[in-house]
């Protein structure tokens, strides 16, 4: 496929790329971990403790979906609350020992996942993937730093 817009690369890989989120979130549907609890347990894995606001930011939700995603990780024991030294009306989470341990586990279990899809592929297409790959984290890098950027104005 030879795309002359954005939109026409757009609509020619959608239905496949839904196609495969859905079979991929279906798999890891069993798994211990929804897809926008792992995200910020990551954030919090990369960026340490964070506000609850910083992390509805960073991830471009609503604070209530925040505290509500936050507050369901910390009755599992994969985070916690933690109090601001500097100003003790703040309070920050972090995640727990059980928690880095559970995100290493999930990680590796959907690493698994994406490997057996990735495998039906013929071997010889390994280097086309990996391409796509790397376009693949320019676009999220590309793509998270502008809707930061967004959220900011």
């Amino acid at each position: 496929m030879t795309a002359t817009s954005y939109k026409e690369l757009a609509h020619y890989i959608r239905p496949a790329l839904t196609k495969l989120y859905v079979l991929y979130f279906r798999i890891a549907e069993a798994s211990d971990l929804t897809g926008p609890q792992m995200t910020i347990m990551t954030r919090l894995a990369e960026d340490g403790p964070s506000r609850i606001s910083q992390i509805a930011k960073a991830e471009g939700i609503r604070m209530p979906t925040a505290s509500n995603a936050l507050h369901q990780l910390e009755e599992r024991g994969m985070i916690e609350r933690i109090r601001e030294e500097s100003d003790r009306r703040g309070v920050r989470v972090q995640l727990t020992d059980f928690g880095r341990q559970e995100l290493q586990r999930v990680g590796e279990e959907r690493t698994e996942y994406l490997a057996q899809m990735l495998s039906t592929l013929p071997e010889e297409r390994l280097e086309d993937a990996a391409k796509v790959a790397d376009l693949i984290h320019e676009l999220a890098a590309a793509y998270t730093a502008e809707m930061m950027q967004r959220n900011e104005k």
